[in-house]
């Protein structure tokens, strides 16, 4: 007799009308260049998230925690890399948690998810759950990075973009508002890409993000989008969709 099996994996629901992102934002610009948090900073990216869902957009976040700890650097100072890594993923929790704050004030509702269980604050990182929250309109903010140590937020953000089936990864930067030909703080003439191949981009040396973040982005023809964070409104405009910064696919 021939059983027929089917795959226990299910397959995630993609939105049908809405757009479905990944922002991905940098620790530093929740400090404003500070150690900390500084909360106008973070109430004006809350701000122009909200106005992105109010939109119908379905936005999920991972957020660094380079204002608290970075743990490369610290391991680089000494201490071993894997604690060092651990106290940062905490770092991305106080950011979560601060920006659900702010988010909420703006009558979004938010779900913080991390990788590291913490139950009074946040949920366990479920996939499918993350899912559902979209759908219903809700900000899912994802916390701790993978849970595990030597991988980078880049990588984090690339890695729940897939799993959970974003359109594309909304790359927020600070200080820089695309991809150059060159670096554009040590070459005046430096020239703005609006359009790159993974690649183009590999070929020429191009920093776009970490090569772990890279490598999965090409393997699964992940679209990115890389722009600037410091010009007000371009967070809600690139959830919606307009070309601000550098188109980077497969």
């Amino acid at each position: 007799m021939t059983q027929t099996f089917t795959s226990p994996i299910p397959v995630l629901p993609q939105p049908e009308d809405g757009r479905r992102v990944l922002l991905k934002l940098s620790g530093e610009a929740f400090g404003g260049g500070a150690v900390g948090i500084d909360p106008d900073v973070v109430a004006r990216i809350a701000g122009e998230i909200a106005e992105g869902v109010a939109l119908g957009v379905e936005c999920a976040v991972v957020v660094g925690g380079g204002n608290f700890f970075r743990g490369a650097e610290l391991s680089q100072r000494g201490m071993d890399r894997r604690r060092a890594d651990y106290m940062g993923m905490l770092g991305t929790v106080m950011n979560c948690l601060a920006l659900q704050d702010f988010l909420e004030q703006r009558g979004v509702s938010t779900r913080v998810q991390t990788a590291i269980e913490m139950g009074q604050v946040a949920e366990p990182y479920i996939p499918l759950r993350a899912v559902r929250h979209l759908e219903k309109g809700r900000v899912v903010i994802f916390g701790a990075g993978a849970g595990m140590p030597y991988f980078s937020t880049d990588t984090v953000a690339v890695q729940r973009a897939l799993e959970i089936g974003c359109e594309e990864v909304l790359m927020a930067k600070n200080g820089v508002d695309g991809v150059y030909d060159s670096d554009p703080r040590a070459n005046p003439d430096a020239e703005k890409l609006d359009h790159v191949t993974y690649n183009d981009a590999l070929q020429r040396g191009l920093k776009v993000v970490d090569s772990t973040a890279f490598s999965l982005c090409m393997d699964n023809a992940q679209q990115m989008m890389v722009f600037g964070l410091d010009a007000p409104g371009n967070i809600t405009r690139a959830m919606r969709g307009d070309r601000i910064g550098t188109v980077v696919t497969k």
